[in-house]
């Protein structure tokens, strides 16, 4: 019965964690809350319409897809008393313990270039290999490429869906294979729909989960950029990337670390600004690309050599290194498929960092 009793209290209409807290503060079990007269309820400040959802038996509050929850052999509640609860209601599919490690934000941009999403990636995995877990907000870009750099040490996503609907449907794959090695969590009761609100309240969750936030790539005004500043009023570290001044994609992390923010080119310096932590973890991070990873072909290495890892158009790079465009062509394509370039948008390249 108490798993029910803390669904029915999540369908409870307009009761935030503040409301649900008071409630299991005054009452002490989930299930009294529902078990109590209308006079004890509204002393606490509740509305008509939440006081007599209250009055009901939390079985009839459940809806279908509450049902197809209980059913899940892969689904489970963080409550708050539990003890390994954060100050909310959470519902989980994948491994609980993921809760109980030390754990590390990476977010950014959705329109996010090859190169930071090759960035996020490379630094997932170290961090991950290191032994943090790697949290983010299943989103397009920075969000997916952290999640899937971090896949086989563990990482955790949190929705601003129901945890049964995974947004966006592109994610389903990605979704399944997290829930192997790591968590999907949500605060949201299961069949809640995207809306716009629920992205920037999922945010303080990120956050709140890890020991810091790391920012890849971020416009400004991006929701990435509200993570960060939640975990500063959290107490938590802030991380940011650099890039190219010129980027519109840089200028998020640049502000954070006028603000104060840490900036990083690799993943000891991560792991070195987290302190004592960085002893207890396991094994060794990763640092920045090798400096002799560039192609040995003559033709590529001059190519190479023109190139930055911010993407510039082919006539930029046949300027630099005395190329026809006809001949920079077929380099290009042979360079991207050996991995050392990326395609970006409007036609342009850029340098990638070597595959860990």
């Amino acid at each position: 019965m108490t798993d029910r009793a803390w669904l029915a209290l999540g369908r409870i209409p307009g009761l935030g964690p503040v409301r649900q807290r008071a409630l299991l503060e005054r009452f002490g079990a989930v299930e009294r809350c529902f078990q109590t007269g209308a006079g004890a309820l509204q002393d606490l400040g509740l509305q008509a319409a939440q006081i007599a959802a209250l009055q009901r038996a939390p079985e009839d509050m459940l809806t279908p897809a509450d049902r197809r929850w209980l059913e899940s052999p892969d689904t489970d509640l963080c409550r708050w008393t539990d003890s390994d609860y954060p100050p909310l209601l959470l519902y989980l599919r994948g491994q609980r313990t993921c809760l109980n490690q030390a754990m590390l934000a990476i977010v950014g941009s959705r329109s996010s270039t090859a190169t930071g999403v090759a960035t996020a990636e490379a630094f997932a995995k170290n961090l991950g290999e290191a032994g943090l877990i790697i949290s983010s907000g299943l989103a397009l870009g920075i969000d997916a490429a952290a999640h899937r750099g971090a896949l086989h040490s563990g990482t955790v996503a949190v929705l601003g869906t129901g945890a049964d609907l995974i947004y966006p449907r592109s994610h389903l794959q990605l979704a399944r294979q997290i829930t192997g090695q790591g968590l999907i969590l949500s605060e949201q009761p299961p069949d809640t729909g995207p809306r716009s609100g629920l992205f920037p309240r999922r945010n303080r969750i990120i956050s709140g989960l890890s020991l810091g936030v790391l920012v890849v790539e971020a416009a400004e005004g991006s929701g990435s950029l509200i993570t960060a500043r939640l975990a500063m009023e959290q107490g938590r570290e802030v991380f940011a990337i650099p890039g190219s001044i010129h980027s519109p994609l840089s200028r998020g992390p640049h502000r954070l670390i006028r603000d104060g923010a840490k900036l990083v080119e690799s993943a000891e310096d991560v792991l070195s600004e987290l302190g004592p932590l960085y002893a207890v973890l396991r094994g060794s991070p990763a640092t920045a690309p090798a400096a002799d990873w560039q192609p040995t072909d003559p033709d590529q290495a001059k190519v190479w050599a023109a190139m930055d890892f911010d993407p510039l158009a082919p006539e930029q790079i046949a300027s630099r290194c005395g190329l026809t465009l006809t001949e920079l062509s077929a380099i290009l394509l042979g360079m991207e498929l050996q991995g050392y370039l990326a395609a970006c948008p409007g036609g342009r390249f850029c340098r990638l960092p070597p595959a860990s």
